[in-house]
């Protein structure tokens, strides 16, 4: 071995520990020393590349220090709770990574690391220690590096220190910045070094006499003040000077063996890993053991001998399952191709490529993508899939597509993010680091020509490799899991859905966004000045600080708490000081219109096409609960409750010669709580198309059907609703500004009305208690870890999850499945129009005017006939020319 990197265990997890915001997991354990303590050794391989590496630790147990100087680190206050408990889980992680770590009674780490690298230098290696201690400089020289990290303004940077770049910054070799440490002590340490002398004075001292012993028997010839000094604590000088000194020659055992770089990654790790929350390290990690892998990647057949470029090849052979993955900017396409055998490249212009991405499609059984949705975008295709996937009839069956990316968000879909990258690190042996670091992000993205051909075919070529191995296991686990009918039969053609609604994009009124937004600036402008003149001054209404000075300090109406930030001014702060000023009223109205503007009015402009309509992109890996998210621009997100919010809707509307037609489920999820459930007064109740909350507010205030006021329609719908999400007392008493005993005595009293609901949501928690994650009646899972939380809050969050998750996640699989149905019903039953929005529980599709009402039909038929549930399933539909006419 040529080079060590030895790093001080302690120094570093302190540092983390204050360098970073206290973060628990679900399981309610520590971990931000710990997560802070691996970027930084992930950085630092990286950055050094050491052949080897160990870690030293400090025990409790007394060292002999303490037996010289019992005040020794006297001073220091004990280990903060939340640091200590998470040197079990660093030891843990080191273990599991095949790290050696180093701890033993009588020594510090300082000793540890001192006696390694002596004896490293001495056996001819170059040696690194990594450490906040800057104690740890005394021990540089030629050989012997420290690498002190530091963090300034937010960024961290570690600076490196030979011997001369001890002597260069603090004057003195590292062996005389022990003299200097004898001299002024030590603080942090209590090492209490001559009394009054600081390292202004110690560093001009040793400077001259190099030596705490020298300076003394040349005592006469320094300044009177500190001579006296001087004479007066020489043996504190002397005591000092032993305390700071790091022993080089403690007797340790260890083979330089055990500390080999190898196997950081492992299937241990990754479990670990995960289990931690550890999900942006995965990469960082595979990064590390890149160089390990290159070999036995060449081995898995991208060597020279099995590699083609399709451009040369006259005939392509017909493949069981070939996965593809490319990288595509304006002037090119680089795509890799793997089979299990063959490896191919090939790059041209996109217009060039068509047509060999067709031949690739006609002569392979089965595709495996990274993201099926982008592929079905960049090569406009898409119903031939669907239409694939709809033959299908059982698991014995060849997928014709498989979207690696998909199937990972189904078995955890709790993650972050489905890179590539990441799923790499769980289901193939190779590494990949992120395609942004080959090709940049953003602004700075690279174009395809600029990037070296070794370096772009080397990535591109990983990634096929990574997606042909990872399909086979992904597949097994799907079907393990009883996943593989709701990845077949909904999310994968449904990919080819949201391509088209995505591609057809929605008409947007640009000039009524455009008046609008003049209004509602008029509207702010009125609003100020009203604000204004209830202050008695302008002012910033947008700064939370000074908003909070003048309802506070000059208003003088009743505050919570002023924080260090100053005053809050939240929604729900000022929403409980509404009947205390009118000012608060107009703040409210104020911030409501600002919304409107600069995020819808002004904001869904910058949308706008070409084409003149807006193309949001449907995310189908975000959320755990299986519902779809709207991006760029959010779509599903548009304010409805107010008369306000609703008029952004009026800039949205059909195409001449055609209509919007529209259905919502009414009331799905209660719906699905009375299936779910099987309580025999909700199911009725549905079965006669009885008002559901008119019949709730008569069971629990115990009145008959037909004297229930509206005001208790109200509350036992908020309780309707409430229950689906797990509410509180607490929480309905604030939703129905009752108090919290009322509260309680709704729920009690509808639980006595609906006792298989309490059942129901009683078993939703038990089982997910056992089973680590929620079912719907889909078969979706929903991993619930906050269920093992030690904390009570994490804990009840994790109940609430585990009673909605099957509803939610029911509702999210229906409306997946009606999409699918109304697409396919479309093409068959020859209707003009296509899907173009999904808002939550509401389709929306844009049809030529002489098929509306056909296609009203089949959208309420499809929808409805969606699942089969113990209550009728309703889709109310309409026909409309502008979004805002819309029930």
């Amino acid at each position: 071995m040529k080079k060590i990197l030895l790093m001080d265990g302690n120094s570093i997890l302190n540092r983390a520990f204050y360098g970073l915001p206290l973060l628990s997991d679900e399981k309610g354990r520590y971990t931000n020393a710990v997560f802070g303590f691996l970027l930084v050794l992930l950085k630092t391989l990286e950055a050094e590349k050491p052949e080897a590496l160990a870690v030293a630790f400090d025990r409790k147990a007394p060292t002999f220090r303490h037996e010289l100087y019992q005040e020794y680190k006297g001073t220091r206050s004990r280990m903060p709770e939340e640091l200590a408990a998470q040197l079990p889980i660093i030891r843990e992680v080191l273990q599991k990574m095949n790290i050696s770590f180093l701890e033993q009674d009588g020594l510090e780490a300082d000793d540890i690391l001192g006696t390694l690298a002596r004896r490293a230098e001495e056996a001819g290696m170059e040696v690194s220690i990594l450490s906040g201690d800057r104690d740890l400089l005394q021990l540089a020289t030629e050989k012997i590096k420290i690498l002190i990290p530091s963090t300034k303004a937010k960024k961290t940077e570690t600076k490196e220190y030979y011997a001369k770049d001890v002597l260069a910054e603090y004057e003195v070799t590292p062996q005389e910045f022990i003299e200097l440490k004898g001299l002024m002590g030590d603080t942090s340490d209590n090492i209490p070094g001559i009394a009054g002398v600081g390292i202004k004075t110690a560093t001009a001292i040793i400077k001259e006499y190099h030596t705490i012993e020298n300076a003394y028997l040349h005592v006469d010839e320094l300044k009177k003040g500190p001579a006296a000094k001087l004479r007066e604590g020489i043996e504190s000088a002397r005591l000092s000077k032993i305390l700071a000194t790091i022993a080089t020659d403690c007797e340790l055992s260890f083979a330089w063996e055990d500390f080999k770089l190898e196997g950081l990654y492992n299937e241990a790790v990754y479990e670990l890993f995960q289990d931690l929350k550890f999900h942006s390290l995965l990469p960082k990690l595979m990064n590390q053991t890149r160089q390990e892998r290159e070999g036995e990647l060449k081995k898995e057949s991208a060597d020279e001998a099995v590699f083609a470029e399709l451009e040369k090849l006259t005939r392509l052979p017909q493949k069981e399952r070939r996965a593809v993955y490319y990288h595509m900017d304006d002037e090119r396409i680089a795509l890799a191709a793997f089979d299990g055998e063959e490896c191919i490249y090939y790059e041209d212009h996109p217009a060039r490529m068509l047509p060999s991405v067709e031949r690739l499609i006609s002569h392979s059984e089965q595709l495996v993508f990274h993201d099926f949705k982008k592929i079905l975008h960049d090569f406009d295709r898409g119903r031939e899939f669907f239409e694939q996937l709809q033959k299908l009839g059982g698991e014995e069956e060849k997928l014709p597509v498989v979207d690696i990316s998909l199937a990972a968000y189904l078995l955890n879909p709790n993650e972050s993010d489905y890179a590539l990258e990441k799923i790499g690190c769980q289901y193939s042996a190779i590494s990949l680091p992120a395609e942004e670091e080959i090709f940049g992000k953003g602004k700075s993205r690279a174009s395809i020509s600029a990037i070296p051909k070794e370096q772009r075919q080397g990535y591109l070529v990983r990634a096929a490799h990574i997606l042909w191995q990872s399909a086979e296991a992904l597949l097994k686990e799907l079907k393990e899991r009883r996943l593989y009918a709701l990845y077949t039969r909904v999310e994968l053609p449904l990919a080819v859905v949201l391509k088209e609604m995505e591609k057809e994009g929605v008409e947007t009124d640009a000039a009524a966004l455009l008046d609008y937004s003049r209004m509602l600036g008029e509207q702010l402008e009125e609003l100020e000045a009203k604000i204004y003149g209830y202050a008695g001054r302008q002012f910033n209404i947008n700064s939370p600080k000074q908003l909070g000075e003048v309802l506070f300090e000059e208003l003088k109406l009743k505050s919570p708490k002023k924080g260090k930030s100053g005053y809050s001014t939240a929604a729900e702060v000022l929403e409980k000081l509404r009947k205390e000023h009118p000012i608060i009223e107009y703040i409210l109205e104020y911030r409501a219109a600002g919304k409107l503007k600069s995020t819808y009015a002004d904001g869904l402009l910058n949308y706008v096409g070409k084409d003149g309509r807006i193309h949001t992109t449907y995310k189908q890996t975000v959320a755990g609960t299986g519902r779809l998210s709207s991006i760029d621009p959010n779509l599903q997100n548009i304010p409805i409750r107010t008369k306000e919010g609703r008029e952004i809707r009026r800039a949205f509307l059909a195409k001449e010669g055609y209509s919007f037609v529209g259905a919502d489920y009414s009331q799905i999820e209660l719906r699905l709580l009375a299936h779910l459930s099987e309580d025999e007064i909700f199911v009725q109740a549905y079965r006669d198309d009885l008002d559901i909350h008119r019949m709730t507010a008569a069971q629990v205030f115990h009145i008959p059907f037909e004297q229930v006021t509206d005001l208790q329609r109200r509350s036992a719908k908020a309780v309707n609703f409430g229950i689906v999400y797990g509410i509180s007392d607490y929480g309905l008493s604030q939703d129905l500004n009752i108090s919290v005993k009322e509260a309680r005595e709704y729920i009690e009293n509808y639980f006595e009305k609906y006792p298989k609901v309490k059942t129901f949501l009683d078993q939703s928690i038990a089982e997910a208690k056992g089973k680590g994650y929620s079912l719907t009646m889909f078969g979706r899972i929903r991993p619930i870890p906050e269920l093992k939380s030690a904390q009570y809050m994490v804990r009840s969050f994790g109940e609430r999850i585990a009673m909605n998750a099957p509803i939610q996640g029911g509702a999210a699989d229906i409306i997946k499945i009606a999409m699918n149905r109304v697409y396919s019903a479309l093409e068959k039953e020859g209707i003009r129009g296509k899907i173009v929005l999904q808002v939550h529980d509401e389709l929306i599709l844009e049809v030529a005017d002489e098929d509306a009402e056909k296609a009203k039909e089949l959208l309420t038929r499809e929808m409805q006939q969606a699942a089969e549930l113990k209550v009728p399933l309703v889709a109310e539909g309409y026909i409309v020319k502008n979004w805002f006419d819309a029930k």
